[in-house]
């Protein structure tokens, strides 16, 4: 088993696609670098943090994208969102099997605040229009920054979600929640409390994601060959059942103080026996437990 967690961006392009078959656009050779950091004094990457390209994977051709989370904590930033873009856009041309986002990010680069968040609205715009010309979008999360913010966004844009256990996924981060509302409001440095609330198991039980997998390039792999012709459709009935979804989620947890935390009243309020023995099971019991 090789940890997907503890991969950096290219060992996972190369380890969960066809062997050699990676083709990477605008590689660090090319040093297509963000035009803001350098003027700001902090260090650039000669790729911004993200490699994109073309390979197959199972034998089809598929574009994937990977964000480097050890630069930045994968923050998008200018240069960085428009690699992602043009990938997407690329692929309304070329019309790819699938495209394939192996995401882990903090969010927008604050050092590039508004060309960060333009770019990460333009690549949720191009994420929408390659699903809606029938191209499968399939996003990956399981590195060790997590998936948040913009990217967050971007994640529940696409027609597909693999996670692990250690992944994460959700619009704010701990951090963000902490500085905004205090350490009573959210203690980012719970662990336990942050994986019961934006880890893998918790987006699994209420529906955020489509697979649940060990951390595990392997089964990360069969994921995402397993999810290549499981297109959603853009449709009204989509996104009225989604919506329901969220209604249904809204109005499970009890009101008041019922003891125990936020995550563990919320499973159990989605039928799930054992709750409050969920963080401690393995991912194979745990997906035998989704109600949603």
């Amino acid at each position: 088993m090789i940890s997907y967690a503890e991969c950096s961006a290219r060992e996972r392009l190369a380890l969960l696609l066809d062997a050699g078959s990676f083709h990477e656009w605008l590689p660090p050779s090319e040093r297509v670098m963000s035009p803001h950091l350098a003027q700001l004094g902090v260090p650039s990457a000669f790729d911004d943090g993200v490699a994109v390209g073309r390979a197959t994977l199972d034998g089809r051709e598929v574009f994937a994208a990977a964000q480097e989370g050890a630069f930045m904590g994968g923050g998008v930033g200018e240069v960085h969102g428009a690699k992602l873009v043009g990938l997407l856009q690329r692929a309304l041309r070329d019309r790819p099997a699938a495209v394939l986002l192996l995401a882990e990010s903090g969010g927008v680069r604050l050092h590039e605040a508004n060309a960060g968040l333009i770019a990460v609205s333009e690549v949720m715009r191009a994420v929408l229009d390659v699903r809606a010309a029938g191209i499968p979008v399939i996003v990956l999360i399981g590195g060790a920054n997590g998936c948040f913010g913009g990217m967050g966004i971007v994640a529940r844009c696409a027609d597909h979600i693999v996670m692990s256990d250690v992944g994460r996924l959700a619009m704010s981060g701990p951090e963000v929640i902490e500085a905004s509302h205090g350490v009573d409001e959210f203690d980012s440095r719970d662990r336990a409390l942050v994986w019961r609330t934006t880890g893998g198991k918790h987006r699994w039980l209420t529906g955020d994601c489509d697979a649940l997998v060990e951390d595990d390039v392997a089964e990360f792999r069969a994921a995402a060959i397993a999810a290549l012709d499981r297109q959603q459709p853009l449709t009204q009935a989509a996104l009225e059942q989604e919506h329901s979804l969220l209604t249904q989620r809204l109005h499970a947890l009890p009101d008041g103080d019922a003891g125990g935390d936020e995550a563990t009243l919320l499973w159990g309020a989605l039928g799930i026996a054992g709750a409050e023995n969920v963080p401690d099971l393995p991912v194979e019991a745990v997906r035998a437990l989704r109600t949603l």
